[in-house]
């Protein structure tokens, strides 16, 4: 008799073969309830073989194509069969070394059962993220919730970002959006709401699929009792044309999908003209064509679609 796969864990693996194998180092692998799914988008070199006989146990989908964030997350959605399905970046890691943790209040570090069970708690939550916490330094906070997107400005924060872990958000609590870095999300939502949606390519999708999620009637809750840890944007940098081009288009196409009138042509008019026009002469003023050029890029390509 197969045992029931409970938790179905999701990551996209993109030239990153030592970030995804130092995660793999941390899941469960030998927890017959829970399945892990690595899907390969196109890497230059076939890491998707190497990753299968390092880690056995783990089901890996090598894509011919680079599918984006979306696109890869969704065929690890057609290959799961958990009740709950977990994605996580493949920069992130689920506890790290006991002598570099602070004294977590909660147990071990990335346990997965405070999600499954803030899930089985109440049926209308759709989505549940654990404290993120960077890496590196101190092990500040990334994430602990977000506050709600402006309507112009699309403007918001992640609560508790680079502050120091006392305590001050071990309050789990509604929260408008999940992060893409680590969200545990009920599959009948997901077969109520959709898949990912894939026009983003990379960025905004989390937000969208939120959006999407709270439309077909779920919750999104911040559960601090599990916490998981970022590497922060080791694919593509911090700064860089690729980042820079899809946060511009994508905010745009963003508001397009999910604001109504007026809002929706004042929030165009400020990302086009205010901010857009902002960042192009920041970018010029620090040096940095390429980034004014993907800027322009982005909000063109926006434009004529």
């Amino acid at each position: 008799m197969t045992e029931e796969i409970i938790i179905s864990i999701i990551t996209i693996n993109y030239n990153g073969l030592k970030e995804t194998c130092e995660l793999m180092d941390t899941l469960p692998l030998d927890d017959k309830s829970i399945e892990v799914i690595v899907v390969d988008n196109a890497s230059r070199q076939d890491e998707a073989t190497v990753i299968q006989q390092r880690y056995p146990q783990v089901k890996v989908i090598r894509s011919n194509e680079n599918l984006g964030f979306a696109g890869g997350n969704n065929l690890g959605i057609e290959a799961s069969r958990g009740k709950y399905l977990y994605f996580i970046n493949n920069d992130t890691l689920l506890y790290l070394q006991d002598e570099l943790v602070k004294k977590p209040k909660y147990g071990m570090q990335g346990d997965l059962r405070h999600l499954v069970e803030r899930l089985e708690l109440n049926p209308n939550i759709g989505i549940v993220c654990p404290k993120i916490r960077f890496t590196w330094g101190d092990l500040l906070i990334q994430y602990a919730g977000y506050t709600p997107l402006s309507r112009i400005t699309l403007r918001n924060h992640a609560i508790g970002f680079n502050e120091s872990d006392y305590g001050q958000y071990d309050t789990p609590h509604p929260t408008p959006y999940a992060h893409g870095a680590a969200m545990m999300v009920r599959r009948e939502a997901i077969e109520k709401a959709g898949i990912m949606p894939t026009c983003f390519f990379l960025y905004y999708e989390e937000l969208d699929w939120s959006m999407m999620i709270r439309r077909a009637g779920y919750e999104i809750w911040y559960e601090p009792t599990s916490t998981i840890y970022h590497k922060e944007s080791q694919t593509t940098g911090q700064a860089s044309p690729l980042r820079t081009y899809y946060i511009t288009r994508n905010r745009l196409l963003f508001v397009q999908r999910n604001s109504q009138l007026p809002w929706r042509y004042l929030s165009y008019l400020y990302l086009i003209f205010i901010a857009g026009t902002k960042d192009i002469i920041n970018y010029l003023s620090k040096r940095r064509p390429d980034l004014a050029k993907a800027t322009i890029q982005g909000l063109w390509h926006f434009i004529i679609h």
